[in-house]
């Protein structure tokens, strides 16, 4: 089977991170977050993936000149111009020629979806498309999905938003949202117009609802939206801490480095390579990328450093900060909740 991931984001909500790379290039773990997606979908036996990009495609194909992430083989389809996600499906399906049942997921989703249980149950409903649920407890910023007993979608509802009336289950039971993994016919395709901007949940997922052949399976597994800098934090330190138990982390997330000063106190964190952390300094629940210098006494804690940073002697980084790349941060500086520079 084939899948098409959709790449074309800028990234914004996890600035300065994205300054010069997509997010699915940033590093979970110490492998770039596309291959984690594609490792999965290798498991449920896809074989190629079409990756719809719009920003810095090169990123992609210089990463990977032969043409293969990990064990799947890929092409790319690059937008001339965005044209929303049910524009770049549209886009993509067409570039690859895609005539049988493909799959579509948001590539900064990190999940262990069942994929197969799903495209079996697509199969069985006979439906267009079928796509995943997630039940959560907050659907305001997410795709809020209703569905009878049998799978069929009845409410499609693209972010409620806070504070709307969220309808719930007869059983009581949490919301479901769309979780970003879709299974779709090719008569999906040339539903979606061309030649603007669509949107695949607001007009394309609603207008199957209403004619009967959306179905929806729900799953509740680990599931996380890596958009925001809290969000890619949990991303490396879920898989860190075994709270991703079909993950697994290798020797590229090793926390054996001969730049760590045997009085430095590091726990709970992802460190790149080439990094050196000073006598007294202290890092916890963070991430930091390749080539970082943490200065004696400093204190790294809840943050995450893009590559080359350096945080001078006693300065005291904490609350979910974002330094960008190559940024320096000066001795006795206190950085508290803030991304350098300023996104």
């Amino acid at each position: 089977m084939k899948a098409v991931l959709l790449l074309g984001g800028l990234g914004t909500r996890l600035r300065p991170l994205t300054a010069d790379r997509p997010k699915q290039m940033l590093p979970v773990c110490g492998r770039p977050m596309i291959e984690w997606v594609c490792e999965h979908l290798a498991r449920h036996g896809v074989t190629d993936v079409v990756l719809s990009l719009g920003y810095r495609p090169e990123a992609f194909t210089e990463a990977y000149p032969d043409g293969k992430i990990g064990r799947l083989r890929f092409e790319v389809a690059v937008e001339p111009e965005p044209a929303g996600t049910a524009g770049a499906v549209r886009f993509a399906a067409t570039a690859a020629q895609l005539s049988e049942t493909f799959l579509v997921l948001n590539a900064d989703v990190l999940t262990d979806l069942d994929v197969s249980a799903l495209v079996q149950f697509h199969v069985d409903s006979g439906a267009q498309a079928s796509i995943a649920l997630q039940p959560v407890d907050d659907p305001s910023a997410y795709g809020l999905v209703l569905a009878d007993a049998m799978g069929r979608v009845h409410t499609f509802a693209e972010k409620p938003g806070p504070g709307s009336a969220i309808p719930r289950s007869p059983d009581g039971s949490r919301p479901t949202i769309s979780a970003g993994t879709y299974v779709l016919e090719p008569t999906v395709v040339e539903r979606i117009p061309p030649g603007r901007a669509v949107s695949i949940e607001r007009e394309v997922f609603p207008a199957l609802v209403a004619d009967g052949t959306m179905c929806a399976l729900a799953e509740d597994t680990y599931w996380l939206d890596t958009g925001t800098p809290q969000q890619y934090l949990a991303a490396n330190l879920d898989i860190l801490e075994g709270r991703r138990p079909n993950a697994r982390v290798g020797d590229e997330a090793s926390m054996a480095s001969d730049g760590f000063d045997p009085r430095s106190r590091v726990r709970a964190s992802v460190i790149g390579a080439n990094c050196s952390i000073g006598p007294d300094a202290v890092v916890v629940r963070s991430v930091l990328m390749d080539g970082c210098e943490v200065g004696p006494g400093a204190v790294i804690a809840d943050s995450v450093l893009a590559s080359d940073v350096v945080i001078g002697a006693e300065a005291l980084v904490t609350q979910t900060s974002v330094v960008g790349r190559g940024e320096r941060i000066e001795s006795d500086a206190v950085v508290t909740a803030v991304r350098v520079p300023p996104a």
